[in-house]
This record gives C-alpha cells, sequence and structure tokens, in this order.
C-alpha cells in the first residue's frame, strides 16, 4: 500500500536541541512513518513546504523503558518511533518552526 504525502510526516519535533539546529544550522526535525524513505520523506517536505530540501538523515529513535521498583519487570514508557533531520538551502524555512525562536 502507498503511502500519501500527508502520511509521511507525523509531526515536527520540538526540542531544545532542534531549535538550535533550525536556527544555526537551517536542519528541521520531524517524526515520520517508519516505512518512509529518505526519498519519500523529502518529495513530503519540498511538497507540504515548498522548499528545497538538501539532506534528510534518518535514524530509529528506541523506546524508552523503566523498570518497576519492587517486582523489577520492564515496561515500556513510551515507544520506538523513526525520525528525520531534514536539511534546507540556506535562503529557506519552514513557517511552522517560526514563532519557537
Amino acid at each position: 500500500m502507498a503511502i500519501s504525502v500527508y502520511d509521511v510526516l507525523k509531526r515536527p519535533l520540538w526540542t531544545e536541541k532542534s531549535s538550535h539546529q533550525f536556527s544555526k544550522l537551517h536542519q528541521y526535525a520531524f517524526e515520520v512513518d517508519k516505512s518512509a524513505t529518505k526519498a519519500m520523506i523529502k518529495d513530503a517536505v519540498e511538497a507540504l513546504f515548498d522548499v528545497e530540501v538538501v539532506r534528510v538523515n534518518t535514524m530509529i529513535m528506541p523506546a524508552k523503558r523503566g523498570r518497576r521498583a519492587l517486582s523489577r519487570r520492564l515496561l515500556v514508557r513510551r515507544s520506538a518511533y523513526k525520525k528525520a533531520l531534514v536539511t534546507l538551502a540556506p535562503d529557506d524555512t519552514i513557517d511552522v518552526f517560526e514563532g519557537v525562536r
């Protein structure tokens, strides 16, 4: 089954590190679908935000695990997800991230 452009990007990631990356390095972080490829992510960002993508880096972020105090059993606090760092051309910006600076 093919993934549409709107299903590739799930949400932008708002962290202190990502705010530094988009203000200084022109890199934007997104949570993406696990089956999305770098070419699909590039096409989705270029189509949705009308920018030029220079590079896409992807990584699988592992699940956050914790332990119960008495039984010492593992429990999953947050499931794993795929993260994409999208580097834009120096003159392009994404307006969704502008209010955070």
